[in-house]
């Protein structure tokens, strides 16, 4: 859910960035989303879930698809990439920046975590299993600068953004993630790469990633310009939920 940014996408990769206004404005047709649900829920099962991420208000994540998961995206449609044209950037305040295809991560040691996944706006999947590459190792592969304090993360989608501390980047249970349910991150959640931060509300998971840059301070990202806490930990954060901190 969530700019300054240090954008690796080319200008025409992205689509229109969506407000936090008309998003929250569209949340008043809920009702009408779980009503049509049951006629729904099985077009959406079978193919159409994807269509959710291009929906710019969110308002199709509100209909009971994907396994609990309500899908969103800040612009009108995200490219789709595979292991043919993805690629990851390390770089700023690095001695070795780099580029990582998608087999080059999948060869890397992989980390699983299965953590509960709670929304900000008050949805949770318990119990789900992410794996891939723990940004501890991307980082360490690049080797930090002295004066870095900051992760800033960018997507190809062209708008979103997210950042981290330097501290809370090297966390176990932070990673870019290329699996989810046992199975390759799908498009509709991020794929093939997204990021995980596994204590924080999803917000901060930033989806489809493509940048990573060590900077020496944090900028608040996408959602967070628009008021969302830059720290997002689940159950301390946006007054928004009561769950327990992770």
């Amino acid at each position: 859910m969530f700019n300054g940014r240090v954008d690796t996408s080319p200008p025409d990769e992205g689509g229109t960035p969506v407000g936090r206004r008309l998003v929250l404005g569209m949340l008043g047709l809920g009702a009408v989303g779980v009503a049509a649900a049951p006629v729904l829920q099985h077009g959406l099962e079978s193919g159409l879930g994807a269509v959710a991420d291009k929906d710019p208000t969110g308002l199709t994540g509100l209909l009971p698809n994907g396994g609990g998961f309500r899908y969103y995206s800040v612009t009108t449609s995200v490219p789709e990439k595979d292991a043919s044209d993805y690629r990851l950037t390390v770089d700023g305040l690095v001695d070795r920046p780099a580029t990582y295809t998608l087999d080059a991560l999948e060869a890397l040691p992989q980390t699983r975590i299965v953590r509960d996944v709670q929304c900000v706006t008050g949805w949770r999947v318990p119990e789900t299993p992410f794996e891939g590459v723990r940004l501890s190792a991307l980082l360490d592969a690049a080797g930090v600068r002295p004066g870095a304090k900051a992760v800033r993360f960018t997507c190809f989608d062209g708008a979103y953004s997210e950042s981290l501390t330097l501290e809370q980047a090297r966390r176990d249970d932070v990673m870019a993630a290329l699996r989810m349910q046992d199975e390759p991150l799908a498009h509709a959640h991020g794929g093939p790469v997204r990021l995980y931060v596994a204590p924080m509300y999803f917000y901060k998971s930033a989806k489809w990633l493509s940048g990573i840059t060590v900077t020496d301070s944090v900028r608040p990202g996408y959602w967070e310009e628009l008021g969302y806490d830059v720290d997002a930990w689940v159950g301390r954060s946006n007054g928004r939920d009561d769950a327990p901190t992770v």
